[in-house]
């Protein structure tokens, strides 16, 4: 397995289901924000400057598969829209291309699942501490991309999503260097099925050299902008808003 550049904030924070008590005072301490900004600064600049910056994740055989792929985060949106149409096999799913693209667009589930596909087995490694080897089906996101052609302006995409905690929707974001990554997929199958609505159907995004929480979930759209600022918080992600996780998640 390869090494993993784990700042202190990946040590102080909890699970996803919430902080641990004894955070809570340095998480609104401004100087302990600023160590871990500066900290997830040169994360990222390590992460962007070693070897080659399409490298790939490792990946694995179908016999290194875990027995269960555990489900986090979100086990079902619960909403009347996502409820509808998990009934109809999510044959009226659509996914919506906004933002700084020339051709904006949407595509459906089965638009998508017609597309190329790639399938990876990979390692799942969340920031609570646990891992997971699955296998992957979807569509690379190089492709959508390509289709939609972004403009010169687009920095970032942002995925928007069917679920919502706390009131707050669920969204994660991405440069376009890991947008591009040969890696990056929609996938829509987990082993070799359809992917259960706990795992994130029809829709997960699959980000393969970032920790598991910027692997979004009920993936509604994907918007290219120029800044996250204005975006949530403008942290780039749910859980950078409400609990300061790191934007960028390199593995």
């Amino acid at each position: 397995m390869k090494n993993r550049l784990i700042t202190r904030r990946n040590i102080l924070i909890g699970s996803a289901g919430g902080l641990l008590s004894g955070c809570d005072a340095l998480n609104r301490n401004p100087a302990f924000q600023d160590i871990l900004a500066t900290a997830e600064t040169a994360n990222f600049k390590v992460q962007r400057a070693l070897g080659d910056r399409m490298q790939l994740a490792t990946e694995y055989s179908l016999a290194d598969r875990s027995p269960t792929f555990r489900a986090n985060g979100t086990r079902d949106p619960g909403t009347p829209d996502y409820a509808s149409s998990a009934a109809q096999g999510f044959a009226d799913w659509q996914l919506r291309l906004t933002g700084l693209f020339k051709k904006p667009q949407d595509f459906s589930l089965s638009a998508l699942q017609s597309m190329p596909q790639r399938t990876q087995t990979t390692r799942h490694d969340c920031v609570e501490g646990w891992s997971a080897i699955g296998q992957w089906t979807g569509v690379p996101l190089k492709i959508l991309l390509d289709l939609a052609q972004l403009r010169d302006s687009a920095k970032f995409l942002v995925f928007h999503c069917a679920d919502k905690l706390g009131g707050r929707p669920y969204y994660e974001s991405i440069d376009l260097l890991d947008g591009f990554h040969p890696q990056t997929i929609l996938a829509h199958r987990l082993n070799g099925e359809a992917l259960p609505v706990a795992n994130g159907a029809p829709l997960r995004l699959r980000v393969e050299r970032q920790l598991g929480y910027k692997h979004a979930k009920y993936v509604t759209g994907i918007e290219a902008v120029a800044s996250l600022d204005g975006i949530g918080e403008g942290k780039g992600g749910y859980w950078q808003d409400v609990a300061n996780y790191e934007w960028y998640a390199g593995i």
